[in-house]
């Protein structure tokens, strides 16, 4: 699997221009007649001018204009403005393409977890991040347990393979965030002296309770900081009496939990 993207700039949510359009103001810059830049890069004279007239009016101001004296009696050329415009986006540009080679670099190790991640809602992948440092990892012929201290010295266990281990260069020490998806939570209210085979148990106040049709979307708030996003049943959640103050717990398992390091 390779990753790849593209950057785009907008204008209250009016699409300025991405990497063709601002190879077509370079090449204004550098031929200097919109003749030869739409020919330089691949568009027709019109659809050239359309977008440089796009651009002006979306730019708030010109980005290209016509000056006397070039070839055919005057030619084109960027405003101070345009030629700020082209270098900066170059900038954000490389920074971005740095940025996709880096997670392109280790998709070979992380395909299922960024398949995953994409069909997860991003507000709810977002509610379940967690970082912190990795306090302990123990190595497995196929399978790694990763143990990630995090706000308020709570742990989260999680269970990946050896290939993502080494991919993402974890160690003891070492900086790293844990995504678990809102699904894979249980909610418990009263679990006494119980026994749960799976490893991670997170204990805090109910923060909301959000009833649906079908399921009902449940915040815990933790000690020191962080809140764990839960999908239950409806019933469920009437069945728990769940209520903001109330105290629960979100179960989930070690094989549930993806962790991932900072670029």
């Amino acid at each position: 699997m390779e990753l790849e993207g593209n950057v785009w700039m907008t204008i209250d949510g009016q699409k300025l221009g991405g990497p063709d359009r601002v190879a077509l103001l370079a090449a204004v810059a550098s031929a200097g007649s919109i003749t030869a830049a739409a020919k330089a890069v691949g568009m027709s004279y019109k659809g050239a001018w359309d977008a440089i007239e796009a651009m002006n009016n979306l730019a708030g101001e010109p980005l290209v204009e016509r000056v006397a004296g070039g070839k055919g009696g005057g030619g084109t050329r960027l405003t101070a403005r345009g030629a700020q415009l082209v270098q900066n986006f170059r900038k954000v540009d490389a920074a971005h393409r740095e940025f996709v080679a880096h997670l392109s670099r280790q998709s070979h190790a992380l395909a299922d977890d960024f398949l995953l991640i994409q069909r997860m809602k991003m507000n709810t992948s977002a509610r379940n991040q967690f970082t912190g440092t990795v306090v302990a990892l123990t190595r497995g012929a196929v399978n790694d347990e990763v143990v990630l201290e995090i706000v308020g010295g709570q742990r989260i266990v999680a269970t990946i393979t050896r290939d993502s281990s080494d991919g993402l260069g974890l160690a003891v020490g070492v900086e790293a965030f844990a995504l678990i998806k809102a699904s894979s939570v249980i909610v418990a209210t009263e679990l006494g002296g119980a026994r749960l085979s799976a490893r991670n148990r997170l204990t805090g106040k109910v923060s909301r309770v959000q009833p649906g049709a079908v399921n009902t979307e449940v915040s815990i708030e933790l000690p020191g900081g962080g809140t764990v996003a839960a999908i239950v049943t409806r019933d469920s959640g009437e069945a728990l009496a769940l209520a903001v103050g109330a105290e629960a717990s979100a179960i989930f398992k070690a094989s549930s939990v993806i962790i991932g390091t900072p670029a």
